[in-house]
């Protein structure tokens, strides 16, 4: 489940970037959410959930939309019109590491040694691969956009720290997805032309986006939290640097250079070394539901 999750993830960069190829990235996306989110409330029905949601659970709600869908996802689709999508997956690859990072300046989390080692790797990894590719001439408006959207899916995934306590983790889901279409919605009829160049390249794109990392890889992540804590299953995270690349080079061809290995390996060693830092401690409590962090 773990291997499932973060390959499903990584894949949605080379999905995303086929698709705004041929269509409107803001528009595209926010009917994305719009069938995820209707097909993950179905779903919660079924289960027996309710959108009756207590306070906090609708706060973490409305933020993770507007964070994750509508700033992260948004802000990635538009920079991957300009950058390649092995880039954008690297980028968004150090969300754990700033989650760390933002724990210890902002909560006084502190860092143990090896979180500390992971830390200073993980940017080390970073600062390697954006110096060679800031010099091969990378597009610095689709880089900025892949930064800030990484930084607001770290805002996202810290938000959500206590809030699914209370159950109806697929309502949830399904609830924050059709927050951040609400966002796009106005956001892409008013910015984009809707002009798409249809092909099946893109309709198998456009489905395995919505379905896939849209709504599956969210069920295998909570049966992998379920079964064996969020913290543990926080450490396939590592694998998203190298399943990223792979993706974007197998599918889309894009060109690899020795100093993009060598980053992806120092920041996967980075990620993992924060990841197990944390599954040494001892877990407070080990909830029903996770988040993706």
């Amino acid at each position: 489940m773990g291997l499932l999750f973060a390959a499903m993830w990584s894949s949605a960069f080379t999905s995303a970037r086929i698709i705004v190829a041929s269509a409107p990235p803001l528009t595209a996306l926010a009917l994305r959410f719009l069938l995820s989110g209707l097909i993950a409330v179905v779903l919660a029905r079924l289960m027996g959930q309710t959108w009756r949601l207590t306070p906090a659970q609708w706060r973490a709600t409305i933020l993770f939309g507007i964070c994750q869908n509508a700033l992260y996802l948004g802000l990635n689709f538009v920079a991957m019109q300009w950058v390649e999508a092995s880039l954008a997956a690297i980028v968004a690859s150090t969300m754990p590491l700033l989650v760390a990072l933002a724990g210890w300046m902002f909560l006084k989390d502190r860092p143990k040694p090896l979180a500390l080692f992971g830390l200073v790797a993980g940017l080390a990894g970073v600062a390697l691969i954006m110096g060679i590719r800031l010099q091969g001439g990378v597009n610095l408006v689709g880089l900025g956009f892949c930064v800030i959207g990484v930084i607001a899916l770290t805002v996202a995934t810290m938000s959500l720290k206590g809030a699914l306590s209370g159950g109806n983790y697929m309502m949830i889901v399904g609830l924050q997805m059709l927050v951040g279409s609400a966002v796009l919605w106005p956001a892409g009829l008013l910015l984009e032309q809707v002009v798409v160049q249809w092909s099946v390249s893109l309709v198998l794109a456009f489905i395995y986006t919505t379905l896939v990392p849209g709504l599956a890889a969210t069920v295998i992540w909570v049966l992998l939290v379920n079964r064996i804590g969020a913290v543990r299953a926080a450490t396939f995270h590592f694998l998203n640097p190298f399943l990223g690349v792979a993706f974007a080079s197998l599918l889309l061809g894009e060109a690899l250079q020795g100093s993009d290995y060598l980053g992806v390996l120092i920041i996967a060693t980075g990620i993992l070394a924060v990841q197990l830092s944390r599954v040494s401690e001892k877990e407070q409590i080990r909830p029903k539901f996770g988040s993706e962090s």
